[in-house]
Parts: structure tokens; C-alpha cells; sequence
């Protein structure tokens, strides 16, 4: 009943409570992002979402323009505070986790929860099994179990494994605890990066 009902109702209340602070980022960042190098002030990514449904994941732009797409040997993405492709404006909003903040769009518009098993990117779903495809069962969120927990220091394994439990056992305790613990693991900037070399090392 909490994750067929109640869940999304909580999502939309809190999406719209947040909305005035996504208002505030998009004028400062905004200004920020179009300062530094006149690009557009969102990257739209494309990501699987509930039911493996394709859709448009809204970020602050941390990237120079038409960046690759760079990821590991494992089909994840790569993410380094070395990374090359990043802005000024992005290495500070990444830090901070700034960059997330017009996922509240997502969430207001339904492709996304607060709390959830993170976004996959388009074209890993060949490598799933069938068991970790149970993770497409919910909406993917802002933050989840894993991101509460290890952030980007836990491997694709140890994701995987994370996602499945949180899927698993679903419940609107779990829900208070990853919120919260979240918060606390940002202040702390733990687990920030996946990689810990320079872009010219990745996987082009």
C-alpha cells in the first residue's frame, strides 16, 4: 500500500514543497552556468526508468557543452574529480551536489521518487539479469540506499546488491532512514567520486 499509494503521494508534497528552492538554484546557478561559459543551464540525459520506460532525468549542466559519454569497463558512468569535461561552475555544484537539484522536476512530474534505487543509463539493460531488473519494479529517486550509505564508493556489485535490498523491502521507515542519512553523508561529502583518476584515463 506505501509504494502503490502513499508513496507517490509523499513525492508530489514534498516536490511541491521544494519547488520554491529549485527556483532559487535556477537563478543563481542558472546565472552562474551562463557566466562561465554561456551554455545551456540543463543537461537532460536520457535514463531507464519505472518499468525499464525511457525518460529525460533533468541536472544542472557540470559539463562542457556536447561532453562524451565516458564510462567504465563495467557499462557504469565514470565520474572523477579530475575529470576533464567538468566546468568550473560543475566541479563546485558537483561537490555539492547541487547538480541534482531539477530532479525535483522529475519528481513532480512522476518519472521520479524522492528516495529510490538511482537512474540507469540507456543501453546497460542488456548486461542486467533478470533478478537486478526487479530494481525497474519501483521509480528510480534523487537519492537511494546505496547513494545514502556509499555514495559512488561502492562498486557496480555492491550497488546492484543495495539497489535489490531497498526494492525488497520498500517501507516508509526505510524511506525516513535513507532521507536522513543522506543528508548527513552530503554534509560529510563522502564517497563523492567513482574514479579517482584524471578523464584522460577513462574508457572513451
Amino acid at each position: 500500500m506505501y509504494e502503490k499509494v502513499f508513496k507517490r503521494i509523499i513525492d508530489l508534497l514534498i516536490g511541491l514543497l521544494a519547488f520554491p528552492f529549485f527556483l532559487v538554484c535556477y537563478v543563481i546557478i542558472g546565472a552562474a552556468i551562463k557566466l562561465d561559459d554561456g551554455g545551456p543551464i540543463f543537461f537532460a540525459g536520457e535514463r531507464l526508468g519505472k518499468n525499464l520506460k525511457k525518460y529525460k532525468m533533468y541536472k544542472f549542466r557540470s559539463m562542457i557543452v556536447n561532453a562524451p559519454d565516458v564510462r567504465n569497463k563495467d557499462g557504469s558512468t565514470f565520474n572523477s574529480s579530475g575529470d576533464s569535461r567538468l566546468t568550473r561552475v560543475g566541479r563546485i555544484i558537483r561537490k555539492l551536489s547541487i547538480d541534482e537539484v531539477p530532479q525535483i522536476l522529475n519528481v513532480i512530474t512522476g518519472t521520479m521518487s524522492v528516495i529510490g534505487p538511482r537512474p540507469s543509463p540507456i543501453g546497460n539493460a542488456h548486461i542486467y539479469s533478470q533478478e537486478y531488473k526487479k530494481k525497474f519494479n519501483v521509480r528510480p529517486g534523487i537519492t537511494g540506499y546505496t547513494q545514502a550509505y556509499y555514495r559512488n564508493g561502492a562498486s557496480l556489485d555492491e550497488k546492484q546488491k543495495w539497489d535489490l535490498y531497498y526494492v525488497e523491502n520498500i517501507s516508509f521507515l526505510m524511506d525516513i532512514k535513507v532521507f536522513f542519512k543522506t543528508i548527513a553523508t552530503v554534509f560529510k561529502r563522502e564517497g563523492l567520486y567513482t574514479n579517482q583518476t584524471s578523464g584522460k584515463e577513462a574508457n572513451m
